[in-house]
């Protein structure tokens, strides 16, 4: 250190000499060196003059193209608090541990930890991930920056990572006066994909590469250092002896691909936390709707446990946009509060779109479509137990003429063979109900067998509910397999087909029914369904039949993997 030192002094005094040697020589050459001495400094000014003019337009140009898109919020300018986020209790006890350890940062670091540095959280559009990292930086009273991470991409090669570099400093700036500091970064995916398949944002002409991801890990992860300028002076002359800390400076992070992201950016000291938010259960969604339902203008009819039981599936977001559009609704026919039937066309309206009839559409055709839908309907009433029909209609709602819909008694996560059965017949009831009443074959049917379709090859090729246990997933496409199993798909779905035919013809009187009410009413809801069949045959929705293959005679009661189609928001026409 004491020969870094000298060598620096060294420089300094041969610097000295070097100005004073020349200062003599001008003094002592009169007014000829004074001359000459002039002129190359003006040419060397305006040479620097130029210089700095292209350096400034550069500086400029780069400035406003290395502006980073990040809202900063000062401790409590949002004001949201642990009241506020509803639905998901487990996730706030995980998030207070956090705000415990943000608020405690120097105690922690005595105790010999650190702090954590990044904190990612998972799960679909619309859950709350933005909304609980403002919770947590409010509730830990630190600053908190929001931004996007498709912002930092830029045609310019390191224009990126500048906005990124700034985007630290400024944090732990931050963090030194206030503690801590939060970061949250949206869409992380975006820059964060796993560099061998081509991720981390892009640069002019291609450059850059994972330039920008490789600029996120650093100043995640930083070496311990201070850059201040006062820090720097101590450093240069030798003063500064005491170790540089690192500002607590909290990487929040949310996607809705967490299977995509380098593994560099999941290592323990980056994102070594994650946190899953998924949509709520029936009790979340209680508690989501008690909060935003208290905040309006509303009748006895609708009420959060009605609500709730309705919106299986629903986030957080969706759940305060129906709240919002049952007002407007109610608003828009001229009443004081909102009601459980604004809150069920706010839902349809959301689900399907807006009512569309067709005023010019031949009662044939309309009588096409009502017998299509009862189809649906009498199969979805007679062989789904666990559903209930929502809604049957006729009235054009975006692309579809008509449909039956259903929703969900209560959360379900398996399903048995038995049941995924039942849905090939409801998709293939509309197409029974055509040949055996109306006599002839319409082309309404093409969602619905591409729906049968694809539940009998999942039935035969991916959950083993046939006579292999074959699984398409193991070869990475379905559309091969599909193929493969093409003459087992078409014999299941002609066995399920002779069985709905069955169905529907020793229960004639219910399609007939069911068909010229939608002639006259145009839609029915599942309770109006709910008196057609009690007025036909004297008693209440019967227990379904079981429903097996020519070669099963019991159920197995097998759960399916993938169940991302239990709320079926209706078999469009």
């Amino acid at each position: 250190m004491k020969k870094y030192q000298w060598i620096k002094w060294r420089k300094l005094i041969l610097w000295i000499a070097a100005l004073i040697f020349i200062g003599v020589l001008l003094f002592a050459g009169g007014p000829t060196y004074w001359q000459i001495t002039l002129t190359i400094l003006g040419f060397v000014l305006r040479l620097l003059f130029a210089m700095m003019f292209m350096i400034i337009q550069f500086v400029a140009l780069f400035w406003f193209l290395a502006r980073g898109r990040t809202y900063w919020i000062l401790p409590g300018e949002t004001g949201s608090t642990w009241d506020d986020y509803r639905g998901n209790p487990e996730i706030v006890e995980n998030a207070k541990r956090i705000v415990t350890l943000l608020k405690g940062v120097k105690e922690f670091k005595e105790m010999g930890g650190e702090a954590i540095r990044g904190l990612l959280l998972c799960g679909p559009p619309g859950t709350g991930k933005s909304y609980l990292a403002q919770v947590i930086a409010n509730e830990a009273q630190v600053p908190f920056a929001y931004a996007s991470a498709p912002s930092f991409q830029n045609m310019f090669f390191g224009v990126g990572n500048l906005k990124v570099m700034g985007l630290y400093r400024k944090a732990r700036k931050l963090a030194r006066v206030y503690g801590a500091c939060i970061i949250f970064i949206d869409e992380i995916d975006a820059i964060g994909m796993a560099r061998q398949a081509g991720g981390g944002g892009g640069g002019l002409f291609g450059m850059g590469g994972a330039g920008l991801l490789n600029e996120l890990l650093l100043q995640m992860d930083p070496p311990n250092l201070d850059n201040s300028k006062l820090a720097k002076l101590f450093r240069s002359l030798g003063l500064r002896r005491k170790k540089a800390e690192r500002p607590a400076v909290l990487t929040v992070a949310a996607t809705n691909l967490p299977d995509v992201l380098d593994p560099a950016l999941l290592r323990p000291g980056r994102f070594d936390r994650k946190l899953w938010v998924d949509a709520p259960d029936y009790d979340g969604r209680l508690d989501v709707f008690q909060y935003y339902l208290e905040k309006v203008k509303r009748d006895s009819t609708l009420t959060p446990e009605r609500a709730a039981l309705d919106t299986i599936g629903y986030s957080p977001a969706q759940i305060k946009h129906i709240v919002n559009e049952s007002v407007v609704i109610a608003h828009q026919r001229g009443a004081e509060l909102a009601n459980y039937e604004d809150f069920r066309n706010a839902m349809e309206t959301y689900e399907w779109g807006l009512k569309q009839p067709l005023r010019s559409m031949s009662e044939d055709e309309k009588r096409n479509v009502a017998y299509h839908e009862a189809g649906h309907a009498v199969a979805q009433y007679l062989l789904q137990p666990h559903d209930r029909v929502w809604k049957v209609t006729i009235i054009r709602r975006g692309g579809a003429l008509g449909l039956a819909a259903t929703k969900p008694t209560k959360e379900r996560y398996n399903r048995s063979d038995s049941e995924i059965l039942a849905g090939i017949q409801v998709c293939l009831a509309a197409r029974a109900v055509e040949e055996e009443f109306l006599g002839k074959k319409l082309n309404g049917v093409t969602s619905d067998l591409r729906q049968a379709t694809l539940l009998a090859g999942a039935y035969l090729g991916m959950v083993g509910m046939g006579d292999e246990l074959f699984s398409w997933l193991s070869i990475g496409s379905y559309s091969e397999a599909l193929k493969a199993l093409r003459p087992k798909i078409n014999e299941l779905l002609h066995d399920q087909m002779l069985q709905v035919k069955k169905l529907v013809k020793e229960h004639g009187d219910f399609v007939h029914a069911i068909a010229e009410e939608l002639l006259k009413q145009g839609d029915l809801t599942g309770e109006q369904i709910d008196q057609i069949y009690v007025r036909l045959y004297g008693q209440n929705r019967p227990e379904p039949p079981l429903v097996t293959t020519r070669n099963k005679e019991s159920n197995n009661n097998l759960s399916i993997l993938d169940n991302s189609s239990e709320v079926d928001k209706g078999e469009q026409f």
